[in-house]
């Protein structure tokens, strides 16, 4: 007897129709599955062997055969195991489908979900792109773990029929007693206590350029000795991002649901990604890829901030990686059989010492370092990673009456700096309207001809600097995006030469990468 099931395979975040054909004859007794499986669907035969038997169907001494359609992509992942079950039911003819119930085999209803030994349907990962991929294929109806039930009830349009365990799923679709489509209450995660720009004491001049760069979306690296404020501003610079939108949120709630990382009573994330991962990490961890492809940090941080502290102790390698999902924003794994993207549209904030012991240049501690020992430090960061990175800004020491005032300080606060950052993103909203980039660190050569031209001054200065710093066509391009962040800031529709002069105080701190 044969019988098909329908189910789902994530590719990247793109949720694919599956398959799982079944069939069996009286033959040698025998449990062979077909169709590219990875070592975690292979195992299935053993966790639904248990499940049918614990569950008191019996397991019958004939050939079976599962197949998993389409045969030339890889498969991965434990959420196999249910429709692969429910196949081998209706083969062996333990139950037989409901006559008033649409047709299982015409793909209307599909099946997602782990078997324990004893029958019971345990989570799966990545439930919120492959419901997204199903509903985009027209699939009226989706059975997944009742766990997975909050994280698939954020797609509207199909129904959503949560299951604890094989034999209710049997007799859902025996017609015994039907599963009710049903959907969790909406929850998100609750933003903690927000870290505020106005602890930090002095160092106006880099609230300025972290505002700026939250406005475009632009890369920022700090460069001064340790205990000037560099970490604390970096964890404080996702305040300045503008809430995300339902469609952004749901975009990065299928990265995390995909890498496993969603809390099943917080399914949606609202609030706007913030990775720091530590120096010791590996390229795969950081970009994504693994045995099993899963997504890094790049894309963990997806529509937010990652945050690299200590950049030179990063091995120059892993930066170097980076390179083109800066630039492309998004992460390409490919493998032999198949290509694997996610999405890396993300703020990169960097921090890092002018040299090994920290003090070069300062003007109260005296650099323990050679010349040699500075450049093999500075030297770690390639120059087209650091071309990529519009702003680089450099931190001095906080003068004493900033740091020993008793009262709280009068500077620059988030909430100050955020309303300026709200009114540069309403600008490009309304400019890019309609288009694929939505801020202005996007922008291609095209647009910047369009959008980005300064004044006539601007022009003539923008050609000073150009000459004189010997810039890359990358590097002037860089500049005229963040001259157009920074009129947009003003509410300039025009790009003015104060806008050209103050983005190039914020490229190529003088002497250290020299």
């Amino acid at each position: 007897m044969y019988s098909r099931v329908l189910t789902s395979s994530l590719y990247g975040l793109d949720g694919e129709l599956t398959w799982a054909e079944v069939d069996a004859e009286t033959n040698l007794p025998g449990f062979f599955m077909v169709g590219l499986g990875s070592q975690s669907v292979k195992e299935a035969r053993e966790r639904i062997r248990s499940a049918l038997e614990n569950c008191g169907y019996g397991f019958p001494p004939k050939r079976i055969t599962v197949n998993l359609t389409p045969a030339n992509r890889k498969k991965d992942g434990s959420h196999y195991d249910l429709p692969i079950a429910i196949g081998l039911l209706l083969c062996l003819g333990f139950i037989t489908q409901d006559k008033n119930s649409p047709d299982i085999s015409d793909g209307s209803c599909a099946f997602l979900g782990e078997l324990s030994l004893d029958g019971r349907i345990c989570p799966v990962e990545g439930v919120l792109p492959m419901v997204m991929g199903l509903k985009k294929h027209c699939v009226k109806t989706v059975i997944v773990p009742e766990a997975n039930l909050a994280e698939a009830s954020l797609v509207n349009g199909i129904e959503i029929c949560p299951a604890r365990h094989l034999k209710q799923v049997a007799d859902h679709v025996s017609g015994f007693d039907r599963i009710s489509p049903r959907r969790a209450p909406e929850k998100a995660d609750e933003p903690g206590d927000s870290l505020d720009l106005l602890d930090i004491r002095g160092q106006e001049s880099v609230k300025r350029a972290a505002q700026i760069a939250a406005a475009g979306m632009h890369g920022m690296l700090m460069i001064g000795p340790p205990g000037v404020g560099k970490t604390m501003i970096g964890k404080r610079i996702p305040g300045l991002l503008p809430a995300m939108s339902r469609e952004e949120q749901l975009e990065v709630t299928q990265i995390y649901s995909v890498a496993g990382l969603l809390k099943g009573d917080l399914p949606l994330i609202k609030s706007r990604p913030f990775r720091a991962p530590h120096h010791t990490i590996s390229q795969a961890a950081l970009i994504g890829g693994g045995t099993r492809p899963r997504p890094g940090e790049i894309s963990l941080a997806h529509k937010g901030v990652l945050f690299l502290d200590e950049l030179p102790e990063f091995a120059p390698k892993t930066l170097d990686s980076l390179r083109q999902p800066m630039e492309d924003g998004n992460a390409v794994i490919d493998r032999v059989n198949a290509r694997f993207t996610y999405p890396a549209r993300f703020m990169l904030v960097a921090a890092m010492n002018p040299c090994r012991c920290g003090y070069w240049g300062d003007p109260v501690k005296t650099c323990t370092c050679t010349e040699s020992d500075r450049k093999r430090y500075v030297g770690r960061i390639s120059g087209p990673f650091l071309d990529r990175i519009d702003l680089q800004i450099s931190l001095s020491r906080v003068v004493y009456k900033d740091i020993s005032a008793g009262e709280r300080p009068s500077g620059s606060s988030t909430a100050d700096l955020k309303e300026g950052v709200i009114r540069a993103r309403k600008m490009q909203e309304e400019r890019y309207e309609g288009l694929a980039v939505n801020c202005n660190s996007q922008l291609t050569p095209s647009m910047i001809e369009k959008w980005c031209v300064p004044d006539g001054k601007g022009r003539e200065i923008l050609q000073k600097a150009f000459e004189r710093w010997d810039m890359s066509a990358r590097s002037y391009h860089r500049i005229l995006r963040l001259s157009r962040t920074i009129a947009d800031i003003d509410e300039c529709p025009d790009v003015k030469a104060e806008h050209v002069l103050e983005a190039l105080q914020y490229r190529f701190p003088e002497g250290l990468f020299s």
